[in-house]
């Protein structure tokens, strides 16, 4: 017998520990592979984040079609996003926080941190939260003159399945919406799904945010009142079959537009307008 031979004879191919050691060396193997992967697309998979979040903002705020990655006339996302002013607001005083680093905040991942966020409570948690951030961004497009012409605020809350997240664009003065749309849920297709459907999403153009005392008043009803009264400047077509999800949305736009969301930061707002 060979000295090749001898030295295959000792490997058994069958045994556990062989079987053991082959799976152990190809995991080894897969997960450098996938960890090398990783990192090296992590700058690619920030940039589609980022971009991601421009083109939701814009659309909210009626900038940009559903369709489409490129303006009416032509512009890209970053030239039209770069019309906006990002702003770090203290959402319980309304204060705008200048020294901010904006490009690098996360609203969202600050809210599971307790010492960047608060705690939510009984009737104060009517978006289920949980948890709400002490610091979250607001993006301001002025017009030629200066002036504020569009809000938009990033705005989240259950619904039947899960969080519905999303940014809702308002009037410069903070009185009404100009849209509202969602980047992530997991709603039922068909019934609370609908909030991605763009002829459901046109009602929001125009809908009263606050009523006379200041409070967020936003209605999803099964029955619109009547074309020209009071109550019909506060309404959105409820989803048919979609009650809890419904629900959800109405409770969220009203959180975040009320004292514990960016109440006081659109107080300001209003009141100088």
């Amino acid at each position: 017998m060979s000295d090749s031979d001898k030295g295959e004879s000792k490997i058994n191919k069958d045994s556990l520990g062989y079987i053991v050691f082959m799976a152990v060396a190809v995991c080894l193997v897969c997960s450098i592979i996938v960890s090398t992967a990783a990192v090296a697309l992590k700058p690619q998979q920030q940039i589609n984040k980022a971009l991601d979040i421009k083109q939701n903002i814009l659309r909210a705020a009626g900038l940009l079609p559903e369709d489409s990655n490129k303006s009416p006339d032509g512009r890209s996302i970053d030239d039209l996003f770069s019309q906006f002013e990002v702003l770090a607001v203290e959402l319980d005083t309304g204060k705008v926080l200048s020294d901010y680093a904006v490009a690098d905040y996360d609203p969202i991942k600050a809210a599971r941190d307790p010492a960047l966020s608060r705690n939510l409570t009984g009737d104060e948690d009517v978006a289920v939260l949980g948890r709400r951030e002490n610091v979250s961004l607001v993006y301001l497009l002025a017009n030629e003159a200066g002036q504020t012409e569009k809000v938009v605020i990033p705005v989240r809350g259950y619904g039947l399945w899960g969080t519905l997240y999303g940014y809702l664009a308002l009037s410069g003065d903070a009185s009404s919406t100009l849209g509202l749309g969602f980047y992530d849920q997991k709603e039922t297709p068909g019934l609370g799904g609908e909030v991605v459907n763009p002829k459901w999403k046109a009602q929001w153009a125009g809908v009263k945010v606050y009523d006379e005392s200041g409070t967020p008043s936003v209605a999803l009803v099964k029955s619109r009142s009547a074309s020209g009264s009071p109550a019909a400047e506060y309404e959105v077509d409820a989803l048919s079959g979609a009650t809890l999800t419904t629900r959800g949305v109405e409770n969220l736009v009203n959180f975040w537009t009320g004292e514990l969301g960016f109440g006081p930061y659109l107080n300001k707002l209003r009141t100088s307008s």
